[in-house]
């Protein structure tokens, strides 16, 4: 099937290693897109959780997927989250097209686009990190019974539920840590000229315009690869949230050629590429000399 191509693509909290993360989902959505860019926006690997016992092949899938994404081209900047800070020691480190930072500002069609993960804007994190902690378990717990009580809904033909959704919508300090921390990124925004502030984080997938006194910028979020299974898209110089349960992608199935890749194999092709890129320009400069006026 043909690909989408897309101008750029952002996606987080995918939280590979840990039971919620949709993994097969997500590789159909990758496989049916064609990105220039693609932005992991943070907690793309839930190292707070991580286990040897539980790392099964679509994660790993996952991750050969990205990184042959980007030895075929697509630039991906990997954003760090507070689930995968332990990458942060390697900030402003790139490898071919894969780049690895804390936050990143693009400029779309003449707007300025930040981004950055959102975990900055948490007092939980920030003054209480095993109680945060703590509570990545409990919701990796919650995510776990849920995925046993809807395998019972769909044998009893009856729709699926989301219970920590719904906790979340009835416990009120929860909603207004939400829209304080959406109010703080715009506001941040606003005050360094920035048109879009994208995070994630919080997994609520969103897309609106704040206006205020100081001036107008768009918030969003990627939402997240755990219950909500979306993604931002920026094509036409217009922003979309893409929901993969409104859109089914089964037809698109991982890759032939990468199965048979190792993830040694996807690195070098990546620097292999890079390599080749440097020689060709550096070939068009010798060729531009000695063409040019004596």
């Amino acid at each position: 099937m043909k690909k989408r191509k897309i101008d750029l693509v952002v996606i987080s909290d995918v939280h590979l290693g840990t039971y919620g993360c949709h993994a097969d989902e997500l590789i159909a959505y990758l496989n049916s897109i064609q990105p220039n860019k693609l932005v992991l926006n943070g907690d793309i690997i839930d190292i707070w959780q991580f286990s040897k016992r539980y790392f099964p092949p679509s994660h790993m899938k996952v991750l050969r997927k990205i990184i042959g994404m980007a030895s075929k081209g697509t630039e991906i900047f990997y954003i760090t989250g507070n689930h995968d800070e332990v990458l942060r020691k390697f900030s402003d480190t790139s490898m071919g097209n894969l780049h690895i930072s804390d936050k990143l500002v693009l400029n779309l069609d003449g707007k300025k686009a930040w981004f950055f993960h959102g975990d900055v804007f948490d007092v939980s994190i920030q003054n209480a990190k095993w109680l945060a902690k703590l509570g990545g378990y409990g919701y990796g717990l919650l995510i776990l019974i849920n995925r046993f009580v809807n395998w019972i809904l769909v044998k009893m033909g009856r729709e699926r539920y989301s219970l920590s959704k719904r906790i979340k919508n009835s416990v009120k300090s929860t909603m207004k840590h939400v829209r304080d921390f959406e109010k703080t990124g715009v506001e941040i925004a606003i005050e360094n000229d920035y048109d879009y502030v994208i995070c994630g984080h919080i997994h609520q997938p969103k897309k609106e315009i704040h206006i205020t006194k100081k001036g107008k910028c768009t918030y969003l979020n990627s939402g997240d690869w755990v219950e909500n299974l979306t993604a931002l898209e920026y094509s036409f110089k217009r922003w979309k949230i893409y929901k993969y349960n409104q859109d089914k992608l089964s037809p698109f199935f991982a890759d032939e050629e990468l199965k048979e890749m190792d993830m040694h194999e996807l690195i070098a092709s990546i620097t292999a590429k890079k390599e080749e890129e440097e020689k060709s320009k550096g070939k068009m400069g010798e060729k531009s000399l000695d063409e040019g006026p004596l």
